[in-house]
């Protein structure tokens, strides 16, 4: 397979790189690390004479801590986030995840915003971000991951808009997060995260995030509902949770299995992760 002519161009600055996109409109593509859409253009399945190269505009760069979140920019590679000595620090479950996405080779290239711009719905990260309620940034407005990811390979971005900053908040003392996954061939075929938080005795704080295994990632609010003040033992609860997020994740069947397969995928997933999460020191 070869990749198909094109013009790229390598702009400076986020005013020239929304420029360039304007001049050229659909024939123009956003390009970075390029792991996805340089394989998409390998296999004909998407075509653009021009793609505008964005790993040289360094306000889209860099990885800062800012009223209690961790922002990175969406040039950002997965290996930077997890070496970064500020994740490893603040948000170290966030680093671990990011070490089980694909392989060496692609985290070095590939980055956390071009993951989810592409909106793949085979994605470890949206699924993680997504249970810590993180924002996206764009156009000087912040949006909630759930509203960015609209469907597979779709997102709110429009023509012309580049992703600036992921924001993810940094969970308060306490707080105990697990993440999972079922992967073929290094591509999810389900994934769970789990962020609970115990006090009392009892569960005060829940969030359940399922993807892989629907259109895109979800957050399981009658799960998380279900857990909120049961004692973290308790196996009813977690049964419970984990068959309410499986019917949440709306499973489709494709190569990876059916749905009843899947469904069954996700509940297993979602009692290990919390037993996890309850388990981990606080």
């Amino acid at each position: 397979m070869t990749l198909p002519q094109f013009d790229l161009h390598r702009p400076d600055s986020v005013e020239e790189a929304r420029e360039l996109l304007a001049r050229y409109g659909e024939d123009a593509s956003v390009v970075c690390g390029g792991t996805e859409l340089l394989l998409l253009l390998k296999l004909g399945f998407a075509a653009f004479g021009h793609l505008v190269d964005i790993k040289r505009i360094a306000p889209l760069g860099g990885i800062r801590a800012e009223n209690g979140s961790l922002v990175i920019g969406s040039t950002v590679t997965h290996r930077e986030i997890e070496r970064s000595p500020l994740v490893l620090e603040r948000l170290p479950a966030l680093a671990a995840m990011e070490r089980q996405v694909a392989n060496v080779r692609v985290r070095s290239v590939g980055t956390l915003g071009g993951n989810l711009c592409f909106s793949d719905p085979h994605s470890d990260p949206a699924t993680f971000l997504l249970a810590l309620d993180a924002e996206v940034e764009y156009d000087a407005a912040r949006v909630p991951l759930a509203r960015f990811l609209v469907g597979p390979y779709e997102t709110a971005l429009e023509h012309g808009q580049l992703l600036g900053a992921v924001h993810v908040p940094i969970p308060p003392d306490g707080t105990r997060i697990a993440h999972r996954k079922l992967a073929f061939h290094e591509r999810p075929a389900a994934t769970v995260a789990c962020v609970v938080r115990v006090a009392d005795g009892v569960v005060r704080h829940a969030s359940i995030a399922v993807g892989s295994v629907g259109a895109r990632p979800v957050r399981a609010a009658d799960a998380e509902q279900e857990l909120i003040g049961t004692p973290p033992g308790d196996r009813g609860a977690l049964a419970a949770a984990a068959a309410l997020a499986a019917e949440a994740s709306q499973p489709v069947e494709d190569a990876n299995g059916s749905v009843f397969y899947k469904a069954h995928l996700v509940r297993v997933l979602v009692e290990r992760c919390l037993d996890e999460a309850f388990a981990a020191p606080s």
